[in-house]
Formats: structure tokens, sequence, C-alpha cells
């Protein structure tokens, strides 16, 4: 995966916030741009939970009907 490097965007970020990583030697733009991929990857997520939420339903009442598959199969 690459990353563009040097992309500028001014966002608001609250003043103590801001504050408390520079005591903290926290690089505020790395931590930003951590945020947003942590964003990107639970917003992907979620989309696909909506779109896969009849199937995955499916899946689950036909466990719930017939069982595991394999399940005799099964030390436990």
């Amino acid at each position: 995966m690459s990353h563009d490097i040097g992309v500028e965007t001014q966002i608001p970020v609250d003043g103590a916030l801001v504050r408390e990583a520079e005591r903290l030697a926290v690089d505020v733009s790395r931590a930003a741009d951590d945020g947003v991929r942590r964003a990107i990857g639970d917003a992907r997520a979620a989309r696909w939970l909506e779109e896969n939420a009849a199937a995955i339903d499916g899946a689950n009442a036909w466990v719930e009907a017939n069982g595991l598959p394999l399940a005799r199969f099964r030390p436990i």
C-alpha cells in the first residue's frame, strides 16, 4: 500500500488536544492520519456488514435449522 506524503489539508482540532499532544510529543499529523485511516476501516466494515446482512442472516438461519456442517467430525 502506498501512502501519499505531503498532501496538505486544514482541519479544525480542539486547541486543548493540540496542546496536550505537544506536551506529550505526539505527532499530530501522524495521529490525524492514523485516525482517518481507522475511521475509513470502520466505515468499510460497517458498510460490508450492511451490504451482506441478508447473506449472513441466511447462513445463520441455515445453521440454526441444520446445525454446523461437518459437526459430527468435531471432537468436542
